[in-house]
């Protein structure tokens, strides 16, 4: 471990399927100390406290500040998560943990924060427009959706060298088809489910929900299998290609819904692994095909996020701002 030569601020991420955890240093032009990073798998703990605990006791520091960022509805002292039966009180985790100060924020507000922190190397473009970057000279806007064990949605707004990330369970929106291989998809899925939401089809459990409904006698039985599959089994690589369509489709609504006009980032764990067909299939052409708003889609830049912990960047980032201290900005 190396010494944490500004104030440490312990950090978490805390999603359906894993938890990370690493340190902060409110000090340091890159905040998010990498060799603190840990993973765990949810499932593994019947507590996050606990988990949080043997964190703490491995890396052998203590902090005194946290910045927890989690998946679920953050409205209260309680978070309630989407994806997994946690239920998180700041004030319980700051007793437990031996905290003076927790901020406690929505996944994908936290996310939103890791933009300016992002180099050249964490992103790559999809579409032929370059992105945008940080200017503190103006006011921008910026769409974040990620596709991983849920659909997860966010905003930054940048104004006057102010950064506000916008906490938003956007992905709970109601699923909308374009086309009527969608619409029998949505026909599939409504005795199941009654209202189908976007995350219904936009996620890890979504692809498999989105293959069933266009391929019902199919086999395949977890997402890692039906993307695995895409490259020689033309079922798979057909739901593989209409779900990145569809993912273009929403992603474009939501540049629209936030006006952000300075570019839609693509986070989530299924990013990644779908990129090229993100790059070479429909989901360009989806993000554009907004009627009378074609043309000011056609500007916005997307961009794939490939920094292996956008989440805790992002809440290293809001751990920086809360400490009174400036980001230093590596997108501009």
């Amino acid at each position: 471990m190396q010494r944490v030569p500004g104030e440490p601020v312990l950090l978490a991420d805390v999603g359906g399927t894993h938890v990370r955890f690493a340190l902060g240093d409110t000090a340091a032009a890159a905040p998010l100390l990498l060799d603190s990073i840990r993973r765990h798998r949810v499932a593994e703990w019947s507590a996050f406290s606990d988990c949080a605990r043997a964190y703490l006791g491995e890396v052998g520091v203590h902090p005194r500040r946290g910045v927890f960022a989690v998946a679920g509805p953050v409205t209260g002292d309680e978070v309630r998560m989407t994806n997994h039966p946690w239920v998180l009180s700041r004030t319980h985790l700051r007793t437990e943990l031996g905290l003076d100060a927790l901020q406690v924020v929505n996944d994908f507000a936290a996310m939103s924060h890791c933009l300016p922190l992002l180099a050249p190397a964490d992103v790559r473009t999809i579409g032929g427009l370059a992105a945008t970057g940080i200017d503190l000279g103006r006011r921008q806007t910026f769409a974040v959706i990620g596709p991983g064990t849920g659909l997860g949605v966010g905003a930054l707004l940048v104004d006057g060298g102010r950064f506000v990330g916008l906490h938003s369970e956007g992905g709970h929106v109601g699923f909308a088809p374009g086309d009527e291989v969608e619409v029998s998809v949505l026909n599939r899925l409504m005795p199941r489910f009654g209202r189908v939401s976007a995350e219904r089809l936009l996620c890890g459990s979504g692809l498999l929900n989105l293959h069933h409904a266009l391929h019902p006698q199919a086999s395949e039985d977890t997402p890692e299998r039906i993307t695995a599959a895409a490259a020689t089994d033309p079922a798979c690589r057909e739901t593989v290609e209409r779900f990145c369509a569809m993912l273009g489709s929403i992603a474009g609504d939501f540049a629209l819904a936030y006006g952000a006009w300075d570019g839609v980032y693509l986070a989530g764990g299924l990013t990644p692994r779908l990129l090229e067909t993100l790059s070479g299939g429909a989901f360009r052409a989806r993000f554009e095909a907004k009627g009378r708003y074609a043309d000011v889609l056609a500007r916005v830049p997307t961009i794939a996020i490939l920094h292996a912990e956008p989440g805790l960047l992002g809440a290293a980032a809001l751990a920086v701002l809360d400490a009174g201290c400036s980001l230093q900005v590596r997108s501009a």
